[in-house]
């Protein structure tokens, strides 16, 4: 085939074009960052699991805290994915005012969530004298609940930020991806706490 043949048969053919949008791009990430993020939980309750089946002096988590406030809290973080699927539904219907109403709930739900922990956290140091560096115990309750409360305090600011934007009138019923990648990460932190909360205060 002759070069000018060859060149005419090219000019036919269209460039093959990447099947994600920058739009699946960001979910992409944000459930990269998720995968990841899950395996350094699957590590950290690995070695809990470790530690608590090879401590005989491990105590009753009941004993010492507070199951019944942190059933509360769950309940709290679960009604705050309610309301963020809610927020979600609103803006796909082209709804500012409930996707506005809807993110501040959540949000709402995050900051009342940090502030029991601060307050269970307060309690089992300065009543129950536990601590990081008292025994196993102390040290892989505060390391757990608190790397979810690092979560929880990030996923807060992420979406405070995306409530800005929804004041600003950035998201439509045609635009509306950020929002959705923000529902990825509340979701996850959600469902990591509810394993948390039957592995660390009820089993």
């Amino acid at each position: 085939m002759s070069q000018a043949a060859v060149a005419e048969h090219d000019v036919g053919i269209e460039p093959a074009e990447s099947p994600l949008t920058p739009e699946s791009w960001g979910k992409l990430g944000m459930w990269v960052f998720l995968a990841a993020d899950a395996m350094s939980f699957g590590g950290l309750l690995a070695g809990y699991g470790a530690l608590r089946y090879g401590d005989p002096t491990w105590p009753v988590p009941k004993d010492i805290l507070g199951v019944q406030l942190t059933a509360f809290m769950t309940f709290l973080l679960i009604c705050s994915s309610v309301t963020m699927v809610e927020a979600l539904a609103a803006i796909r219907q082209g709804d500012q005012r409930g996707l506005r109403r809807f993110l501040m709930l959540t949000v709402m739900g995050g900051m009342t969530f940090l502030g029991l922990q601060a307050f269970e956290w307060t309690k089992l140091i300065l009543h129950e004298g536990q601590s990081i560096a008292r025994n196993n115990f102390g040290a892989t309750f505060f390391i757990l609940t608190g790397f979810h409360g690092c979560h929880v305090f990030g996923g807060v600011v992420y979406l405070s930020c995306v409530l800005v934007q929804a004041l600003r009138g950035r998201y439509s019923e045609t635009n509306y991806n950020p929002v959705e990648i923000v529902a990825l990460y509340w979701h996850f932190v959600d469902l990591v706490w509810i394993i948390l909360f039957t592995i660390v205060y009820l089993i």
